[in-house]
């Protein structure tokens, strides 16, 4: 499916993803709506042991549009500009915990993973996809970078959209543990994600990696939610 996918942007002119006008993968109106620098993504309230995290964008409008394209629709040659703002996602978390990115060891970039059956009903990993993405952008700016997949799901939990932000963090606890500890112990490394809302996840990531002797210094997504009281 994803082969599928990705022949199909090459031979069938396709409207914006992010807001259907045009032909094309992403107008410049919408890609440039993933360019803007990186900010504090806090949520409110911030779940306990939440990596500090940075977003380039709100998840709304057109942006909204194109991360669900890429994770529903197989517009999977959305991951480049996606994966562009999530470097810079990265390279912000990484220069405000440590002063710098660059260094003798790579930064890595942990993606929060994917539940089996949506990544075999969606014929790919968005999230490692767009973190693959990252990774070659922040190489092509000469920092060392490398994507890592060390989290899996330790147990079935259920779907996080209709649950607020408490039930999401009791939904989520103990969720999910490092496949390869040896691979984490001792090393800096940063979450990452397509999108936070209530920062649950990535709370449960940044746990289970300490628990596995990481040192989580930040966490980044593409966007985040606006949360409205």
């Amino acid at each position: 499916m994803r082969l599928l996918g990705d022949l199909l942007e090459l031979v069938l002119p396709e409207s914006c993803a992010g807001c259907g006008a045009g032909h094309g993968l992403l107008c410049g109106d919408c890609a440039a709506q993933l360019t803007a620098a990186a900010r504090p993504a806090w949520p409110s309230p911030a779940p306990a042991g939440l990596p500090p995290p940075w977003a380039v964008a709100a998840y709304e409008g057109a942006v909204r549009a194109v991360i669900v394209a890429h994770k529903e629709s197989g517009r999977t040659g959305l991951a480049g500009p996606l994966g562009s703002g999530l470097a810079r996602g990265a390279l912000a978390a990484g220069t405000e915990a440590t002063g710098a990115v660059a260094g003798p060891a790579p930064l890595l970039l942990v993606p929060v993973p994917s539940a089996r059956a949506a990544t075999l009903r969606r014929g790919h990993d968005p999230t490692r996809r767009i973190a693959d993405a990252a990774v070659a952008v922040l190489r092509r700016e000469g920092v060392r970078a490398r994507r890592l997949c060390a989290l899996a799901q330790a147990r079935r939990v259920a779907d996080q959209s209709s649950l607020s932000a408490v039930e999401r963090i009791d939904n989520l606890v103990e969720a999910l543990a490092v496949t390869e500890p040896a691979a984490v112990r001792g090393r800096r490394v940063i979450v990452v994600d397509d999108v936070i809302t209530t920062g649950a996840t990535l709370a449960e990531a940044g746990r289970a990696l300490r628990a596995a002797g990481a040192e989580v210094i930040g966490a980044a997504v593409v966007a985040a939610t606006r949360r409205r009281r």
